[in-house]
This record gives structure tokens, sequence and C-alpha cells, in this order.
């Protein structure tokens, strides 16, 4: 096919290839009006006019969020994305950067819903400024969709294959941009196992990619129809035969199929062989306390947790896990084993992972002490076998962003904690085993697990968290939904114990063996097995995507070299 040249320096506007996304120059661009669609002279691809392809980018918010862990409509994942990747389209860079940045907003505004409640009881100011926080920190968690918006903008202006860019660009926004609330494409189908198999092969971002392959064929479809209507001012008697419009990219439509596809043999595959390995592991009775204890009040901490951990002994658990400092007295970390044994461990007659806290003093009484969110490791006799320290503190809850540069803003918000990381990845061992930990949020964190497996070659992970900051809303589950990948991408069974739930133990295919309800006092007591695999995604970890990532900004960067446009027919 020919279309139109147009000078290199031109480049702004979109350089058109056969099959691939593509538009040229927008008369909303430097040429033009910014409203008005752009077109070939019979055959490209036409950008949309900007107030419907905003319409089209809140559409896919929308559709995020009603597919997304929490609502659990998961098969929209597979066409949520369409509305966006229409819209994008032949739009330039700053334009489609504007696109993903609507649609990242209003999935954050509605999916996040329940940081209004976090901000509101933990900062202590008014609610109608926590709303105005809340309306900016959404605003920069969107910045994640509105990166993707703009790589995929500037590599398609630069005549690289649309399609393509799309891909590398939604793994490269995912992978690099900073979160403080991070989430992945991929969970949303955590309730079909079967498609989120491919995890142990590339994490959390390939099963996203499997979706977003499906997302491109469909689109590919809606822009072919598209294409062949009359552009505005062209219907009527006078507007002569219907438009060609460019060809269909059999291409996409056929990775588009074949991925998902495949993903699902896969994850039949991979489920029976992982479900025939746990068979043989050796299997352990675990039980969880969730306590259910209010955020500031935590009067019945010992006595709760001490009366259902000793029923869950009697019940024949042979590991007891406590949630998140569930029990927040501040031992001192000159003498916590001692100590926590003493008061704590000496009495529950099964071995037991401890949510606590540990204080450092300082040897200046003048400076501030340090303190830990900490999981201590008690054996049978409730001697401390392990300690692990939180090390990805949450902004607000644990500490308060500049709040040591500024001392003063403390006072502001004094329900903010002043907590400091921990440093080691050892895990807790006890009688031959080895336990992975991580303290609230670091479960969703790929990257982080990564870390902890590889170093300390755990055959169980175990997750102490405390949920009940958000309220009575979907964001415990949705946390459990990102976290059910990690078990998935190492093949290991997970133990998660919350203060208020949702608590559970998962199996290494991301099934939920058992789980508690939402603000409801609970033991829990499952059976888990001690297990270790080798898998690709724990070996070679995030290097593919950084490399995506790097391919995707060199598509940014540089336009495409004119003897591949040649080679491909483009003119």
């Amino acid at each position: 096919m020919t279309t139109a040249h147009q000078p290199e320096s031109e480049a702004a506007g979109a350089a058109p290839g056969v099959g691939e996304i593509a538009s040229l120059p927008l008369p909303g661009g430097p040429r033009g009006s910014a409203d008005a669609p752009s077109a070939s002279a019979g055959s490209a691809a036409r950008a949309l006019p900007a107030r419907l392809a905003y319409a089209l980018a809140a559409l896919t918010g929308l559709f995020y969020f009603l597919g997304f862990p929490g609502m659990d409509l998961w098969p929209i994942s597979f066409f949520g994305l369409v509305p966006l990747i229409v819209a994008l389209r032949g739009q330039p860079p700053g334009r489609a950067a504007l696109l993903g940045w609507i649609s990242g907003f209003v999935m954050t505004m509605t999916g996040f819903y329940w940081l209004l409640e976090m901000l509101r009881v933990f900062s202590g100011f008014p609610t109608i400024l926590c709303v105005l926080f809340m309306a900016i920190l959404c605003g920069y968690q969107a910045g994640r969709i509105a990166l993707c918006g703009w790589l995929y903008g500037r590599a398609e202006a630069r005549g690289w294959p649309g399609s393509v860019a799309f891909a590398l660009a939604f793994v490269a926004s995912e992978l690099v941009y900073p979160l403080l609330f991070p989430w992945y494409y991929g969970a949303s189908v955590h309730n079909a196992p079967v498609m989120g198999q491919v995890a142990d092969l590339g994490g959390p971002y390939l099963v996203g990619l499997v979706l977003v392959a499906a997302n491109l064929a469909i689109a590919e479809l809606v822009m072919r129809r598209l294409d062949r209507a009359p552009a505005p001012g062209e219907a009527g008697r006078d507007a002569g035969p219907p438009r060609r419009g460019r060809p269909l990219n059999r291409a996409v439509l056929a990775v588009g199929i074949a991925t998902p596809a495949l993903a699902a043999v896969y994850g039949v595959l991979r489920i029976r062989a992982v479900d025939a390995a746990a068979a043989v592991a050796e299997p352990i009775k675990i039980g969880i306390v969730q306590p259910n204890l209010a955020l500031f009040d935590r009067r019945n901490a010992l006595k709760i947790h001490v009366s259902r951990t000793r029923e869950l002994a009697k019940q024949g658990a042979g590991l007891v896990v406590w949630s998140e400092a569930g029990v927040p007295q501040a031992f001192r970390e000159s003498a916590y084993k001692s100590d926590v044994q003493r008061s704590l461990t000496g009495r529950l007659g099964v071995p037991t992972v401890v949510g606590t806290v540990i204080h450092r003093f300082p040897a200046d009484r003048n400076e501030r002490g340090v303190s830990f969110n900490t999981a201590l490791m008690s054996g049978n006799d409730g001697e401390i076998l392990g300690r692990y320290d939180k090390q990805y503190l949450l902004a607000f809850g644990e500490y308060l962003p500049f709040g040591e540069m500024f001392p003063y803003l403390y006072k502001l918000s004094p329900n903010s904690g002043r907590f400091s990381s921990g440093t080691s990845l050892a895990p807790l061992e006890w009688d031959g085993h080895r336990l992975a930990t991580m303290i609230c949020y670091e479960d969703i964190l790929p990257h982080f697990v990564n870390k902890l497996v590889a170093q300390g070659d755990p055959d169980l992970l175990v997750n102490l968290t405390n949920d009940a900051w958000f309220g009575e809303s979907t964001e415990p589950w949705i946390h459990l939904a990102l976290a059910k990948m990690r078990a998935i991408e190492h093949r290991r069974y997970l133990v998660r114990a919350t203060n208020s739930g949702v608590s559970a133990i998962v199996d290494p295919v991301g099934r939920v063996v058992t789980h508690g309800d939402t603000f409801k006092e609970q033991s829990l007591l499952g059976e888990a097995r001690f297990m270790r695999a080798q898998t690709v995604y724990g070996t070679v970890g995030d290097i593919p995507w950084y490399v995506a990532a790097v391919v995707s900004a060199a598509m940014a960067l540089f336009t495409r070299p004119k003897r591949l446009r040649l080679r491909r027919g483009e003119g």
C-alpha cells in the first residue's frame, strides 16, 4: 500500500504502516484544530476526535475497575483496554499521554476509593482535605497509564508497529513507574487460575501481556470497522463508494487468539504437574489467628492471640501465624528474645510466627530511638529462633514522607508512625524449614519476593498483614488477589495472616485453600505443604521486562529506519 509521503522532519505525525495502528499528522497537532480527526486520502487510519477519544479513555478506566479484583468481573480484562487502544490511535504523544492519564485517573478514583478512609484515619485532616489529597494521589498513580500512552504515541509517530508499541509500552509502564500502591493488570484473572500459570515464566507482567494480546486483537477489528466507515462530512448522496480502509492486520488477530489459548493450555498442564508435586510434599496443618483488633485499641490483643493459639494447637496445628503487629507491645532490642519468650511465646505450646514491634533505644538520650515492624519465629518451647524486620514501609501509616527532614509534619499528622526499615532478607528457620516472611504489602512486590526466595530458598511463604486501615472495602480482597501471584511465581504455598481479613492459605497454583471473612475475629486451620521449586521467573526475574522497557524507550526516541518501512511496502 502506498500512502501520502511526508518529510522526515514531520515525524510528530504518524508514519503509516501496512496493518498497523497508524495515522497521518493530526489536524489537532501543529497544523490544525484540536478536535478534528485526521485522515489520509482514503486508506490510512484516522484518529478519533478529541472528545470521543477522551470518553473512550474514561470507559477503559471504568472497565479496568470492574474487571479488577474487588469487583471481579474478570472476563472484562480481555476487552477492557480496547476503548483506550482505539482512542490512542493516531494521536500525538501529548494527547496520547493525556488519554492514558484520564483512563488511569478514572480507574484509580473508583478502584482505590478506600484511600479516602486511610487518609482520613491516619492523617487526622478534615475529610474535604483528604478528598483533595486522594485526588492528588490518584492523579499521580494515573501517571502509569499516562506513561504507557506517551510511549505508544511517540513510537507510533516514529513509524513503529502500533500493536508492538502498545504492548511494550504497557509492560514498561507497569515495570518502571513508581507507585505508592502497586497493582498489575494480570491480577484481574486471579479467579481463573488456568490463565495465571504463565506467571512462573514471566511474573504478573507476562499474565498482563496475555490479556493485552486479546485486547489488541479486538481493537484491530474495531479500528478496521472505523476505517471503513465514512468520515465526518463524507456521508450523503455524493459521498462516493465506501472507504476501503487499511488492510486487516491478520498477524495481530492471530497473536491475539493464539496467546490466550496457549496460556490456557500451559495453565492446564502446569496445574496438573504442580498438583502432582504437591501431593507427595510434606504436609503441615497451619493455624491462623485473625484477631480483628481496632486500629487504636489493642487492649485485648495478648489475650486473644494466646487463647486462640492454644485452641489451634489442640486442634492439631503444627504452626500458627499471627498478623502484622498482632501484639503491638514494643520490646527492647537488647533483650527481646528473653522478654518475648517470658511474656508471650512461652505460653503458646506450638511454634508460632509472631507479629510485634522491636525498639532500639539510642545511646544518647537526646536522640530518637528506632522502631521496627517485626516478625519473630518461636519454637516448640517459645524460644525465639529468628527475626525479620519489614523493609518496605507504608507512607503515612508507618512513616511520613519528609517527616525526618521536617519533624513539624508529625504534629500535623499525629497518627502517622515513625518506623525504620529492616535490611536482612534471611528467612525464618524452624525445624529444618525456611519461611520467607513478608509484612504488609511486601507480598505484592514481585521483585522483592524474588530476592527473598533467591537468598533464602524457602519452602513456605508467609505474610503478616493489617488491612484494617482501609475499612470494610474491596482493598483486602485486592491485596489477597495481588499476593496470590507470588505463590504461582515460585510454586510454593503462601500463608497470609491478617488482622481484619482476608486471612488465607494459597496453594502453588494460586487457588485459595481456605480463607476467613473480613472484620471478624476468627481462627483458621488449613493444610499447606513444604515445597521448593525452581521457576523461570524466579531465576531470570525481571531482566526480559527491563529489556522490553529499553526497547520501548528506543522506539519512542528513534524513528523507524526507512529501509524497514520500504521492505514492508510502506512507501
